[in-house]
């Protein structure tokens, strides 16, 4: 079992854990395994969200990088989709973003990509622990004439605005001239190119919460904080909300009566537009064991096949690589739309949804139809670091669990996880009486919390 990363990279409460020490170690280990892969010295892209410890983390990042000679560039604040497809574009050995994604803004992280942008394996980040914990680590540095450069190289963003230029077109021009579209860009990595985006696109567009001062990132806005959108949905009759996270790989959506439409709920009206023209490779979607008990009834009633991974986006895409798909994400708005980019993006889903508005000239609400909500209850039970996944060895625990499976049986679910990034299990359970899961998921997690203490 990996020591430092979880199901998204390392992520830690920035310099105090996640120390520039620390991450000079990692940045350096990194180097040498990535070297162990490649027959040049590596070049590696960085890029960051809008926390205020970024900067920090990146000139630690940097130096652990040089001080072994891999080369890197600079992408400044940027959007972890961006980066993944500019990692891809111009054939670098491999990219880091620092962000902690939707975590508060003491939090940071770092996530490796590997040079096809997507979130290097499991065994290479075994890889890399096993370096920053050997006695070796100290003895890996370049000669002096081996020392690795860095650049600036902001300007390749422009690059990724081409990209979406070239899948959309002029297509929005099209769209009613009372269509009106509010984002919000959580004061995250979004908070300039999104607006920049729908600018060029011609999109009629409002954009909130792009102000970022360093600590504001994901406060009280965002995709975390869906409800603010829909508010002002409501209050100022646009057509639709948008909300991304703070590294811009998330989106959800509220449509034109406030509803949301989360990343389920997207999945389903895309998939169904795709299956229709042919394009859903082997008429199958993919999703995690997160997924809405409404998934399946939807995937069941439209003729699409519906398989399920565990929960993070890398396993939704390693199933899509493994066998041809080229459609999956998460409920909480990770989607992947392999046919463009190998990682869930915020802006090209927001722009997928739009585009299906126009195509079918329905209001957001009408296309959400398509998709019933079945009341599902997410509780997470706070428990020591180091027992989390004691949870599936704990024969109390195991019992009550089962007991709530066979009490739900044929009317819900009831899922139980470690999270990967924090002292957490998840507690799940869908059903057809809100209260009663509610009730049922609040007193399971306080009962974990108990026994993992």
């Amino acid at each position: 079992m990996r020591k430092y990363f979880g199901t998204d990279g390392i992520r830690r409460i920035a310099n105090t854990e996640l120390t520039p020490d620390f991450v000079y170690k990692v940045a350096k280990a990194g180097a040498y395994v990535l070297a162990q892969h490649s027959q040049k010295s590596p070049t590696i892209l960085i890029g960051r969200d809008t926390r205020n410890s970024g900067s920090l983390i990146e000139s630690a990042m940097t130096a652990g990088f040089l001080s072994y000679g891999a080369n890197v560039k600079l992408l400044g604040v940027m959007p972890t989709p961006v980066v993944a497809y500019l990692t891809k574009k111009y054939n670098a050995d491999s990219s880091v973003v620092i962000s902690a994604s939707h975590n508060t803004f003491d939090f940071n992280g770092i996530k490796f990509f590997s040079n096809k942008g997507m979130k290097i394996p499991d065994d290479i980040e075994e890889e890399i622990e096993e370096v920053l914990e050997s006695e070796k680590l100290g003895e890996l540095y370049a000669v002096p004439e081996k020392i690795g450069i860095s650049e600036e190289a902001e300007f390749y963003i422009e690059d990724y605005k081409n990209f979406i230029k070239s899948i959309f077109g002029d297509i929005f021009k099209e769209l009613p001239e009372d269509f009106y579209v509010v984002l919000d860009t959580a004061n995250g990595a979004t908070y300039k190119l999104a607006d920049e985006i729908y600018n060029m696109l011609g999109i009629a567009h409002l954009t909130i919460n792009n102000r970022p001062d360093g600590i504001n990132i994901n406060e009280n806005c965002g995709s975390t904080h869906i409800d603010k959108v829909a508010e002002f949905v409501r209050e100022h009759r646009f057509s639709l909300g948008i909300a991304f996270d703070g590294d811009g790989d998330r989106c959800l959506a509220v449509d034109d009566k406030g509803e949301l439409m989360d990343g389920d709920c997207i999945m389903a009206i895309v998939s169904n537009s795709m299956k229709k023209e042919g394009k859903l490779n082997k008429d199958t979607l993919v999703a995690t064991v997160m997924s809405n008990l409404g998934m399946t009834k939807y995937a069941e009633g439209n003729n699409i096949n519906l398989r399920r991974t565990n929960v993070g986006d890398r396993y939704v895409l390693e199933d899509m690589l493994a066998n041809g798909y080229n459609l999956g994400g998460e409920q909480s708005g990770h989607i992947i739309f392999l046919d463009y980019n190998p990682t869930g993006d915020g802006i090209l889903t927001s722009l997928m949804l739009i585009k299906e508005i126009l195509k079918t000239k329905q209001k957001a609400s009408s296309l959400r139809s398509i998709f019933k909500v079945y009341p599902q209850v997410l509780i997470n039970a706070k428990v020591s670091s180091d027992k989390k996944y004691d949870f599936e060895k704990d024969e109390e625990i195991i019992k009550r669990i089962k007991d709530l499976e066979k009490e739900f049986s044929g009317d819900g679910r009831v899922l139980i996880r470690a999270s990967g990034t924090e002292p957490k299990v998840r507690v799940m359970i869908e059903g057809s009486d809100q209260e009663l899961i509610t009730k049922k998921a609040q007193e399971l997690a306080n009962f974990i919390e108990k026994r993992l203490k």
